[in-house]
């Protein structure tokens, strides 16, 4: 635990980067996944928090929608759609703000799930994301990971001043492991490595689907940066990524891509 004085109040976007930051500290690297919490709560000094009042539950659920597109770029796993929970601490500063990450009860994981979608955007060219991320299983008890940070303990933050950060102690890096990504569905497995992958009809399609449902040239999935992003080709009859019709969107370890009555499974492994 650390704190440092800061004279202006807390800004939203500070609040999601270090969210984000957060959840990258907290991650354990199993045998085919990276897990993440999927509970944080933020506690304020009162006068922070009342700058949020007329907002707080839409700020709320833009920091869940930024955590679950976080997940998403980084390919890991969560249990459930994340939770974010505002509390008052009379004895933080004004500007600054504590951290505490978890793993939701059912209690909470339900509410999560009830939670309220964030209004449409004006961006063009992708369709709302599913309401929650897919239930993934249990973390193996054979999981091998560098040590995370203690779930619950809560990291304080004086936003806008990272230089000089006072951080915790540093735990031994793990040995780099060579990641990969594959689409798998009935008829065998392609891996996505750093080329464009296309799905269709087509015989010069990478994943072939012998379905009249199915377009020629029906969707692509395409390396971008550390992550993968599925997208629509102008298809007759569309894609869907966990239920959900897309136009674009970032691919997640365990989605499900459907295209006509196909179903094709993502996945991202270390090994």
């Amino acid at each position: 635990m650390f704190s440092r004085t800061f004279r202006s109040t807390v800004q939203p976007v500070e609040l999601a980067r270090k969210l984000a930051k957060e959840m990258d500290d907290h991650k354990t690297i199993s045998i085919h996944r990276v897990y993440v919490p999927d509970e944080y709560t933020v506690f304020l000094n009162p006068a922070d928090r009342e700058q949020f009042a007329a907002y707080e539950t839409q700020m709320r659920n833009e920091l869940v929608e930024y955590l679950v597109e976080h997940a998403r770029r980084e390919g890991y796993s969560l249990a459930a759609r994340p939770l974010v929970l505002l509390e008052t601490d009379d004895d933080l500063t004004v500007g600054t703000f504590g951290i505490a990450v978890s793993t939701q009860s059912p209690a909470s994981a339900a509410e999560a799930a009830r939670a309220p979608e964030p209004a449409q955007s004006d961006t063009p060219a992708r369709d709302p994301q599913p309401p929650a991320a897919p239930t993934l299983p249990d973390l193996p008890p054979a999981a091998v990971a560098s040590p995370p940070l203690a779930a619950g303990a809560t990291m304080i933050y004086a936003p806008g001043d990272d230089d000089g950060e006072q951080q915790p102690p540093a735990a031994a890096e793990p040995e780099p492991r060579q990641e990969t990504a594959t689409l798998e569905w009935a008829e065998g497995t392609v891996t996505i490595g750093s080329r464009v992958v296309t799905i269709g009809r087509s015989s010069d399609c990478d994943v072939r689907v012998d379905d009249a449902n199915v377009s020629r040239r029906h969707a692509e999935v395409r390396r971008i940066g550390d992550g993968y992003s599925l997208v629509d080709l102008g298809s007759t009859n569309g894609t869907e990524v966990n239920g959900q019709r897309i136009q674009e969107t970032a691919l997640m370890n365990g989605d499900v891509i459907s295209v006509g009555t196909t179903r094709i499974t993502f996945e991202r492994r270390l090994g």
